[in-house]
């Protein structure tokens, strides 16, 4: 789940095979008691339904958790301290050490930690490039990036085109958050 609109699906999703639920939250359900095998089968078909999936194992759970922090903090608050800070937060919010986190995502996922964190941030950038009125040093800033050109650097990097160019081009193209 990466949107609030997710969040509501899986919420609907629940109500309809009534189950229980005390709190959804991005990747995470909340239910006061376990659920029959039967009823958990139901739910990962209707949670397929509508193109999420049922994580039952741990190591998929601590994967999606790290992620859905990392995707909260870059795309849904507006605090430019809090992106980047993934030493601090992530053992906070996720239960295990820093190095613990990041050797296990790296393992799993092929990429680092931060490397995931510079493709939300980037994708964040197109989205605050295409749909809002802030320019490269306002995108910078609110990414919690050192400098503009530090931003720019990385834009291109990633997307092959500086900031302008990305603006420019006809074909502007965004991932899914889920995707990158």
């Amino acid at each position: 789940m990466v949107c609030p609109r997710c969040i509501k699906a899986v919420e609907t999703s629940l109500t309809k095979l009534n189950i229980e639920f005390s709190h959804v939250q991005l990747g995470e359900a909340i239910l006061p008691e376990p659920i029959d095998p039967s009823l958990k089968v139901s739910l990962k078909n209707e949670l397929e339904l509508q193109g999420f999936e049922l994580l039952s194992d741990k190591k998929g759970q601590l994967i999606e958790k790290i992620k859905n922090i990392i995707i909260q903090m870059v795309h849904h608050q507006d605090d430019p301290e809090k992106i980047g800070q993934l030493g601090k937060q992530l053992p906070q919010l996720a239960g295990h050490s820093y190095s613990y986190l990041s050797t296990f995502f790296s393992e799993l996922e092929g990429i680092t930690i931060e490397k995931y964190l510079i493709l939300q941030k980037i994708e964040k950038a197109k989205e605050l490039l295409t749909y809002s009125e802030l320019n490269v040093n306002e995108i910078s800033y609110r990414l919690n990036y050192s400098s503009s050109q530090h931003f720019s650097r990385q834009f291109k990097t990633i997307t092959g085109l500086s900031p302008s160019d990305f603006l420019k081009s006809k074909s502007i193209k965004r991932k899914p958050l889920n995707e990158v």
